[in-house]
């Protein structure tokens, strides 16, 4: 018993004495943690908001990230703990965010990482910093998103080497050497369109005796990275 109030008050002691910490960058100070007596009970507080909270786990993480390094409980990588523990609230939700470098991609933007912080903390807004970090998760949802390549039959592979600029469905059909027109539509327009390999020149008219069609920028890549043959 006499061990444990010592250890008691060795601990309450260090709260009340140790200095509060403080975020560089380099010789600038851009975050004073608050007093270190302070860090159990507002600790205690944001793990109860985080336990309660129906914010969207993106939302919920990403304050949670900012609330996190505003207390900054430790003499050392509280950045690195922040991260871990947004990394995990969202690995929770989804398990997909288990496997994704959301540390890697805030790495590559520090500046704006730090920059974020000390608006939030201007504003007593966390706001900022969420925007930050909405914006982070997807370039790196995006970057790590696998590339689903289109499904290219033969048939709709001649239909984009056949396309030069805006071209109408009787001369792409003369240009192909096709003469039935429903199996032009059916196995060659249609899963072109359907793949947006293609467009109209008049969308809203797909019927119009002027509608032209021509490739888009998916289409040329797919031409650029098979070959026109």
């Amino acid at each position: 018993m006499r061990r444990k109030e010592r250890k008691t008050r060795i601990e309450r002691y260090a709260f009340e004495h140790l200095p509060t910490a403080r975020v560089m960058a380099g010789q600038q100070v851009i975050h004073m943690a608050p007093p270190a007596d302070r860090v159990p009970h507002l600790m205690s507080d944001l793990f109860g908001w985080l336990a309660t909270t129906d914010a969207h786990p993106f939302i919920a993480s990403s304050a949670f990230h900012y609330e996190f390094e505003f207390i900054h409980p430790f003499v050392d990588g509280n950045g690195r703990m922040g991260r871990l523990w947004q990394s995990l609230i969202l690995a929770r939700w989804n398990p997909l965010f288990a496997d994704i470098p959301v540390e890697s991609l805030i790495f590559e933007n520090q500046g704006e990482y730090y920059q974020a912080i000390q608006e939030s903390t201007q504003k007593s807004d966390s706001a900022p910093f969420i925007a930050f970090m909405l914006r982070m998760i997807l370039d790196t949802v995006t970057s790590s998103a696998p590339q689903v390549s289109p499904q290219v039959t033969p048939q709709v592979g001649e239909l984009l080497a056949a396309i030069l600029g805006e071209m109408g469905r009787e001369t792409l059909q003369s240009a192909l050497c096709l003469s039935d027109r429903k199996s032009f539509r059916e196995r060659y327009l249609k899963p072109a369109l359907a793949e947006g390999l293609i467009e109209m020149t008049i969308p809203d008219k797909p019927n119009s005796r002027l509608q032209k069609y021509r490739l888009t920028d998916k289409g040329r890549q797919w031409l650029t990275q098979h070959g026109d043959g």
